[in-house]
Parts: structure tokens; sequence; C-alpha cells
């Protein structure tokens, strides 16, 4: 799957970079990602991987566009209100980049579909906005051996990780999964909606393109990922800071039984 002129013009940032070049181009545009949600994190987050030449998108979103996501969704615009917001972010895809193919899946993510729907791709991606698509898409990713780059926004700060529990660490113990992390969702009502709380949209934006940096990183290989630490942004104060976290034991997707 050779690059053709054009593409190796619109790549040429990337191709020069010693750690990306021709081969990391090449693993780009073979790459199958699927992205949950085209809302604050998905927006920014499409338009990052279009750019830098996925092949294949997978959009999932069950929503249309309606102005108050205008705020921070950037990938939707004005005369997009009231369509699909997968339907707009293929469009939206299609005019920054030929070259992507984009898979659109307009339904909700659950339980009864996300591992039929996580296995057709390399690696998922999930901006989702509530608890239940996050614990559904993050069990999926174990279960069919797929990496998971997930984040997550407040109001001021956001969150963010990789997610490899299929595969074991450097020193052979299994990488923790998204459970282990966060063992199980808050009670119902306990963390207040977007629509609720408020979110100031530049930092969907900061959250979403770290998203695409870090799934980039994951498909061509390079520098260290997030597996194992958690990046949190306060964007209050203009702070970035990692946790580390290891695998549980209890945990119910592939702890040791106590």
């Amino acid at each position: 799957m050779p690059l053709s002129p054009d593409e190796i013009d619109r790549y040429a940032r990337h191709l020069v970079l010693r750690d990306v070049g021709g081969p990391g181009q090449q693993k780009l545009k073979r790459a199958r990602i699927l992205v949950i949600g085209a809302g604050g994190l998905g927006a920014p987050l499409i338009q990052y991987l279009a750019a830098a030449g996925i092949g294949t998108i997978g959009i999932v979103d069950d929503d249309t566009v309606s102005l108050s996501n205008l705020q921070r969704q950037v990938i939707h615009g004005t005369p997009d209100l009231g369509r699909s917001k997968v339907e707009s972010a293929a469009q939206a895809v299609g005019r920054l980049n030929p070259h992507v193919s984009v898979e659109p899946h307009p339904f909700r993510v659950t339980d009864g579909n996300a591992r039929d729907l996580v296995r057709r791709y390399d690696l998922v991606a999930d901006g989702s906005d509530n608890f239940d698509t996050r614990y559904a898409v993050s069990d999926a990713c174990f279960f069919e051996r797929k990496t998971l780059v997930t984040a997550a926004l407040g109001q001021f700060d956001g969150s963010l990780t990789t997610i490899r529990a299929h595969a074991a660490g450097p020193e052979g113990r299994p990488n923790p999964t998204y459970r282990c992390l966060f063992p199980s969702p808050p009670p119902p009502g306990a963390i207040p909606t977007c629509a609720e709380a408020g979110v100031l949209g530049a930092l969907a934006g900061v959250m979403g393109s770290l998203m695409a940096m870090e799934a980039i990183r994951e498909i061509v290989g390079f520098g260290e990922s997030l597996v194992g630490r958690l990046l949190m942004v306060d964007a209050l104060s203009m702070r970035f800071d990692t946790v580390r976290y290891e695998w549980d034991e209890g945990n119910p997707l592939n702890g040791t039984p106590r």
C-alpha cells in the first residue's frame, strides 16, 4: 500500500520525523481506529486522526448536533444543526482528507453490541460521556484484546490513559485493566452531567488532541505510552501531572479470585 504523490506531500512533516517516517506513515494508513463519541473529545480526536492519515476511522454516536454542542464540538458547525453527529463528522473528515475512509455507526454502544463492534478495529479511542458506555467499551476491549485510549472531562479538568490489558508489562505482570483504575461506576447522579456542571470548551480540544497523539503513538510505536499511567490536566492552574497505577489482582476481568 504505497503512498501516493499527494499523500507524500500531505504527510511531509511526518515523513521527515525520524520516529515516524515512511514506515510509520504506512502503519497509520493501514490502521483502523474506532472512535466512541463525536462530541467534545471525539471532535478534535477525529480531526487529528484524519489529518494524520489513519486509513479507516469508525465513528459511533447516536446523537444529533445541537446549538449547545458548538462551544466545544468543533468538527460540527451551525449548518449541521439537527444532523446526525456521525454524518456531520464523516462529511468533515471527507473535506479534511479524502484518503481516509469513515465507517459510521449511528447507534449507542451497549454490553450487547460492544464486542462485535470493537473486534473490527485495531485500536479504540473512547470519548464517551457516560459510565455505562465506558465500562461496556473497556470490557469489550479486554475480551477482544484491543488497546484502548480513554479520556474524561470535568469542568476545568481532564484525564487520559491507555489500557493494554491483554498484554503483560515489562516485569511479566499483567497490565492494568480499566476496572483496576475505576473498579465500579459511581452511583447514579453522583457526578453532574456536562449540561448540569458545564465544561470549558477549549479543554475538550486539549484532551481530544492528546487522545489523538496517544492513539498515533500506539499505532506507530514511538515514545512512552500512558499504559499504567493516568495523565491529569488542571486547566485552572495549567498543571499536567501523571499518577501510576497497577494491575489489581482483585479486578473482575483477569484478577485472582480471593
